[in-house]
């Protein structure tokens, strides 16, 4: 599956639906056994939240915007495919989320490319289940520093600490994904995803059990003048750097 969403594959409204759709065909169709997700934009897997859908919205738009993000992180997480993460790419905040969803991340060996839940630095808290999801993928003291301080690790020191489990040269990252996938293809379907949701259940039920209070919090943080403001600011910084 290969995300399409130029310049950067920004997590919109519409993009979250239209890869819920998709996963879903792949997720019914019993002649597939795994994805691997990648980017068709140079240089990004993807930047993340759409901005945009946090900025100068109405408070019903921003509930809708974030149940979407929760429904991506649940099919993804809870997947029964294989899913491998073919980071072809730079993949902050939303997007090492995404990454963190499969059951394994091969990453291009390009020290100019960053991973990481950078969050903090424009103002903004990670939600428990990002942290949760963090915490499986490289235990709890690496998270802790990696959320208060937003930060965004090359490609070597992600896959020192453990955030990504392979790094490859660009030019080979689809073939590997491939090999990957064969072996993990190579265990018996049932045994892997009953191990998957015995591994993943108690993450995603504390999602369950907190939804809507989550998306209630979401809003009420969003809609804080000066979380606004912030992002007003960050948006108006992006602009100057593309100038």
């Amino acid at each position: 599956m290969k995300m399409e969403n130029l310049p950067v594959n920004s997590l919109s409204l519409d993009f979250l639906t239209e890869f819920l759709i998709s996963l879903e065909k792949l997720e019914n169709d019993r002649g597939c056994r795994g994805v691997i997700l990648t980017s068709g934009a140079p240089k990004i897997f993807s930047a993340g939240l759409d901005i945009m859908e946090m900025y100068g919205k109405s408070a019903e738009h921003y509930a809708e915007f974030w149940k979407a993000v929760q429904e991506m992180w649940l099919r993804l997480y809870q997947s029964n495919m294989v899913t491998i993460a073919a980071i072809n790419g730079s993949s902050p905040a939303g997007g090492c989320l995404m990454a963190m969803c499969c059951d394994y991340r091969i990453m291009a060996e390009n020290p100019k490319y960053s991973i990481g839940l950078n969050e903090t630095q424009l103002g903004i808290v990670a939600p428990f289940w990002f942290k949760d999801t963090m915490v499986n993928t490289i235990g709890n003291r690496a998270t802790e520093r990696s959320l208060e301080l937003g930060l965004l690790y090359s490609a070597p020191e992600a896959h020192k600490i453990g955030l990504v489990d392979q790094l490859v040269p660009e030019e080979k990252i689809q073939s590997t994904a491939a090999a990957v996938m064969s072996q993990w293809l190579a265990i018996p379907d049932h045994a892997r995803q009953i191990t998957k949701s015995v591994m993943r259940k108690p993450t995603v039920d504390r999602l369950l059990a907190h939804r809507e209070s989550d998306i209630q919090n979401f809003v009420s943080f969003i809609t804080k003048d000066s979380i606004q403001k912030s992002l007003q600011m960050y948006m108006g910084m992006l602009k100057q750097r593309r100038g």
